[in-house]
């Protein structure tokens, strides 16, 4: 009967279902709940979180803040997705009120991006606190700082209850943003993978004024416990809600960092629609056997693919017969992520010449690929000959003084 219990428990855990009664990790709002909630005590609190701001048990920020006893949360202020993701992605969200506690629910996507002096009336702390993917497209950053320069203009200090970052706090990829390419999905001049957590990015883009007009809040981050820079976030134990409809998972960002910004040209699937999401490289002509043998055939550390033959089930290639290769990161250490995407579109035009991504994508796609790559350099050099090395200097040129400056930010080890 041991013996049994024994092999079933080891069968569950290879699944990825976590035993451990506690987490190696305490998140911001626990750590201020294990402080009685002392920085926001008697204080009117404006709260910005999503599905993703939630305690160990799942317990959203929302409700551990509104029944705190020394705590008057007032108005609630929601990203991309919502503060309880009821929209889709990229839908233009209106202000509502939240069922569940009768607060005001501001949107800070679509035609306000950032909290105004209306909307801020009456609070006397704005509070962050949302699971970001560590990666430069993903809009939430972007609301943080939006909000961080709301909370400056009308001096009300910002707190920032942090959590993991879940590409860690060692990988750094990409180039910095240029000048003329800064919007919602390039806001800042940081590499496209930056190596820090949401409390981290937020003490560097206060201190070096990287705000608008260099603004700088009061700014207070919650530290967590236990975290470190070297920790998956699996191995944090605490459990993953998904932070948008298509990172369902704690490794899905290290895909969307692989094939994201290839999937933005419309011309080439990155899962997007499928049960895998930004796991795969695909379209309709290619034979995904000899993919899967080429993309292996260049022996890159730390991934392997195999082919795959889907239908999706939604999108721009809903109903097609797509065939490519599934992305499988054996050792995220070892890999490099942005590459991979290039790699992929390089051996396909080998196999395909006349299947150019850039040039079967349209203008408006184009450019939104420049916007994502914060350059429009990126295409430029790459596009020419179709070779990842002749972006890879470039891609890379940025990195190491990046990583040397962000130290002086770092919050862990």
């Amino acid at each position: 009967m041991k013996t049994y219990l024994l092999i079933l428990f080891f069968s569950l855990t290879a699944f990825g279902l976590n035993f451990s009664q506690t987490p190696k990790v305490k998140t911001g709002i626990e750590v201020l709940r294990d402080n009685n909630f002392n920085l926001l005590a008697g204080k009117k609190v404006g709260l910005i979180t999503n599905p993703t701001g939630v305690d160990s048990k799942l317990v959203s920020t929302i409700d551990i803040l509104f029944h705190a006893k020394n705590v008057k949360l007032v108005a609630l202020f929601g990203p991309e997705h919502g503060v309880r993701g009821d929209f889709s992605a990229g839908a233009d969200v209106e202000s509502y009120t939240d069922k569940q506690t009768g607060l005001p629910v501001y949107s800070l996507y679509g035609k306000t991006s950032k909290p105004t002096p209306d909307m801020l009336k009456g609070i006397d702390v704005l509070v962050y606190d949302i699971q970001d993917i560590g990666c430069r497209s993903y809009t939430y950053i972007s609301t943080m700082g939006k909000a961080m320069e709301a909370a400056a203009e009308n001096n009300i200090p910002f707190v920032v209850l942090d959590r993991p970052n879940p590409l860690g706090g060692r990988k750094v990829e990409g180039n910095l943003v240029e000048d003329g390419f800064q919007s919602f999905v390039s806001a800042y001049k940081i590499p496209y993978v930056y190596g820090l957590t949401c409390g981290e990015l937020a003490k560097m883009l206060n201190k070096r004024g990287m705000l608008k007009d260099g603004e700088k809040c009061r700014l207070t981050v919650v530290r967590m416990k236990g975290w470190r820079r070297s920790m998956s976030f699996e191995q944090t134990g605490l459990p993953w809600v998904l932070t948008s409809p298509h990172i369902p998972h704690f490794d899905t960002p290290e895909y969307y960092v692989a094939s994201g910004i290839m999937g933005e040209l419309g011309t080439l699937s990155e899962g997007v629609g499928y049960t895998l999401p930004f796991q795969i490289f695909a379209a309709e002509w290619i034979d995904a056997d000899k993919l899967a043998e080429k993309m292996n055939a260049l022996k890159l550390k730390g991934v392997l693919f195999r082919p795959i033959n889907f239908k999706p089930y939604y999108g721009i290639f809903k109903d097609k017969e797509l065939h490519g290769v599934e992305i499988n990161i054996t050792n995220y250490r070892k890999v490099n992520l942005m590459s991979l995407q290039f790699l992929f579109m390089q051996v396909q035009t080998e196999m395909y010449p006349d299947k150019n991504p850039f040039t079967l994508a349209s203008k408006e796609r184009l450019n939104f690929f420049d916007k994502v790559c914060g350059t429009s350099t990126v295409r430029e050099l790459f596009s020419k000959n179709m070779k990842y090395d002749d972006v890879k200097k470039f891609l890379y040129k940025d990195v190491k003084q990046f990583k040397k400056l962000s130290r002086k930010y770092y919050l862990y080890r």
